[in-house]
């Protein structure tokens, strides 16, 4: 294990503990029209990427390697997306997590970073059970702004593209369509039961 994946379960096991302050996150669980070999590609790769999540990406397929996720890629640095973001797990093909920063519009916490586990299981040879986890939220006015702001991003945006794109094709950057929430909201609490 390297260092990042152990400061990642250090941190996970720390925030298990704190759970009962009631740690927020952002969780779903959806029922993908694509094997699972598929979807973990649509996630794991470049190429992938491109097909639901952004129009860019710069993705280094290694534990502590890039994940970056380019929404906007003609735009200066610091405004493109995901940049800095970093690869925590990688287990083909089940299991994928990284490192995710807020939205440029809040610069105060651009650069701290939350987690985002994607959990993949074989439902059979053309469906894919996922398990969508975003939690490492901190506290304050922008903290709970990009808690907002992802709940309707992941909800609206990302996992709906994810269905399309295995229902339709990849997505037309060109002419991106709207498409229906995953769900009304992702929002969820880590409690210890008490």
């Amino acid at each position: 294990m390297n260092i990042v994946a152990a400061v990642a379960a250090a941190w996970l096991e720390a925030l298990g503990a704190a759970a009962g302050a009631g740690e927020r996150i952002l969780r779903t669980e959806i029922v993908v029209e694509g094997p699972v070999e598929q979807v973990w590609r649509a996630w794991a790769t470049e190429e992938g990427v491109r097909t639901f999540f952004a129009p860019a990406s710069r993705i280094e397929p290694r534990v502590d390697g890039a994940y970056e996720i380019l929404f906007f890629p003609e735009a200066p640095p610091g405004r493109r997306g995901a940049e800095g973001a970093r690869l925590l797990v990688l287990e083909p093909p089940t299991r994928i997590a990284f490192t995710w920063d807020a939205p440029p519009h809040l610069p105060r916490i651009r650069g701290q970073r939350t987690i985002v586990y994607v959990d993949l299981a074989r439902m059979d040879e053309r469906r894919t059970r996922l398990r969508f986890t975003h939690l490492g939220w901190g506290r304050g006015a922008d903290w709970d702004q990009a808690y907002e702001y992802f709940d309707h991003a992941w909800s609206a945006v990302v996992l709906p593209r994810l269905r399309e794109r295995f229902a339709h094709g990849p997505i037309d950057w060109a002419r991106v369509p709207k498409l229906a929430p995953v769900a009304r909201t992702l929002k969820a609490e880590l409690t210890d039961g008490r």
